[in-house]
């Protein structure tokens, strides 16, 4: 038995855990920062791969694999929140139910409403159709993104939200699959 990769495959499940429940702290209001530690597992699975740490287990593998699905799902939203307050500097009012208020308009109304949502089925979407070995279905998923919001992409904040959102999920899901694969 190989006692360091042991050693190594415990610490990793553990951290990426940790990283998963910092992620859906993440994703209340104000704490979406700690999605930062979320990048830690997704790192050290990279390097595991560079080093070529083997897998001590096939257990340790499927934990792995459900963590990276369950933190690329739940940490996308943090994510995105954190790339998007940078972007935008607080310069968007959101509403009360998760869309952006357009100012320019009137009566005021709330557009982009159910991001959060659609960002979590657009992750796992894309998740699980790269691992089924069918990453065309990406451009599927972000087609139908597009389609289902055209309505509301007139205004040009909700256009530069909607690019950067959709972007950054998309990025966060990724890397959490690439952390996948590299440990099959």
């Amino acid at each position: 038995m190989n006692v360091p990769a042991l050693v190594l495959s415990i610490v990793g499940i553990v951290v990426l855990y940790a990283a998963v429940v910092l992620a859906w702290f993440a994703t209340k209001p104000g704490h979406h920062w700690l999605v930062v530690g979320g990048a830690v597992p997704i790192v050290g699975a990279l390097g595991f791969s560079l080093a070529d740490v083997p897998v001590t287990h096939p257990a340790f593998g499927l934990l792995a694999a459900a963590g990276f699905v369950l933190l690329g799902t739940i940490g996308g939203s943090g994510f995105v929140s954190l790339v998007l307050d940078l972007a935008t500097r607080d310069t968007v009012t959101l509403g009360a139910h998760g869309g952006i208020m357009v100012m320019s308009t009137v009566p005021v109304r709330e557009i982009l409403r159910g991001g959060a949502a659609i960002g979590y089925l657009e992750r796992i979407a894309l998740i699980g159709s790269v691992l089924a070995g069918q990453p065309a279905a990406v451009a599927v998923i972000v087609a139908i993104k597009g389609l289902g919001r055209f309505s509301e992409l007139e205004n040009a904040t909700a256009r530069e939200r909607f690019i950067i959102g959709t972007l950054a999920s998309l990025l966060w899901a990724g890397a959490c699959t690439a952390a996948i694969a590299v440990g099959r």
